[in-house]
């Protein structure tokens, strides 16, 4: 058998080989990076001081903004010390590290958005018992649910990693670690690894999109039977912001991972790629 060296460390992909260019690019993410974090940062604590938004809605909101703060803060510094950096490497322990993180913070979003619509489904089509339903216990018990079925799906897909061992080939078609983009390069069996992505991904992430679009079902049918146009124009005011960020959300990770394979970027795929995309739409979302 060949000698085969054990990979310590992965190298990632570069936005772009040109100097000047990485110095607008660091300059750009960094200005997104630090604006998603000071409004995110005052979201939470404006609803924590304020006594008037201590409704479930924004209780969903102050968490879905720390999830925010989580979720950029996994991928994005890194991303930043390669802009300048000579070396574009991260260390198979930081690769590991990243990727559960990412994965956590990814799934809790979800609930989060989940919770969200069913929020806003029992607030619209059941608005006599929403103060019944939506208690603070129930609020605290759903968004503890969010975070600890996040926590479940990272380790579910991060803990086989341990026992892969990876040689030859050390570069990452990707700017973060992505779970599919690192088993590509492992030259151990990783048959099962995939097999706990399809199905983590078919329990978790389409039991929160049928929640949540059967919720949207119901409230899009109720807000059409309510006769007058001010009485609809009110009600759909106040899942609008949310209905828009839940189809950007869906459109981009759908995009990301549903459409066919390909052995190279394309430039639609740097965009939805971003980290700094999806922060910044939540962070839209929640100061609207």
């Amino acid at each position: 058998m060949e000698n085969q060296t054990i990979i310590t460390e992965f190298l990632l992909l570069e936005l772009s080989s040109d100097p000047q260019v990485k110095w607008l690019l660091f300059f750009g993410f960094i200005s997104i990076y630090t604006g998603t974090l000071l409004a995110n940062s005052m979201i939470i604590l404006v609803i924590r001081n304020e006594p008037r938004l201590h409704t479930p809605m924004f209780f969903f909101l102050r968490h879905l903004a720390m999830v925010d703060i989580c979720y950029s803060s996994v991928t994005v510094p890194k991303m930043l010390e390669n802009f300048v950096g000579k070396q574009k490497s991260i260390s198979v322990e930081g690769c590991y590290a990243q990727i559960f993180f990412f994965i956590h913070f990814s799934g809790v979003e979800v609930y989060l958005l989940s919770t969200m619509a069913y929020d806003r489904y029992v607030a619209i089509c059941d608005p006599l018992h929403y103060s019944t339903i939506m208690k603070k216990q129930m609020c605290r018990q759903l968004v503890g649910a969010a975070w600890a079925m996040g926590l479940f799906d990272a380790v579910v897909n991060t803990v086989p990693l341990i026992h892969l061992t990876f040689c030859g080939l050390n570069r990452i078609s990707h700017y973060t670690c992505e779970l599919p983009a690192v088993l590509s390069m492992s030259c151990s069996n990783t048959f099962i690894n995939y097999i706990l992505i399809v199905v983590s991904g078919f329990v978790f992430g389409c039991t929160s999109f049928l929640l949540t679009l059967v919720s949207y079902v119901y409230i899009i049918s109720t807000i059409l039977k309510i006769h007058s146009a001010k009485g609809r124009s009110k009600a759909f005011s106040t899942c609008s912001s949310h209905l828009i960020v839940v189809c950007l959300f869906y459109l981009s990770v759908f995009f990301r991972y549903l459409k066919p394979s390909s052995n190279s970027l394309t430039d639609l795929d740097r965009v939805i790629s971003v980290p700094c995309f999806d922060s910044s739409v939540e962070s839209c979302h929640i100061q609207s």
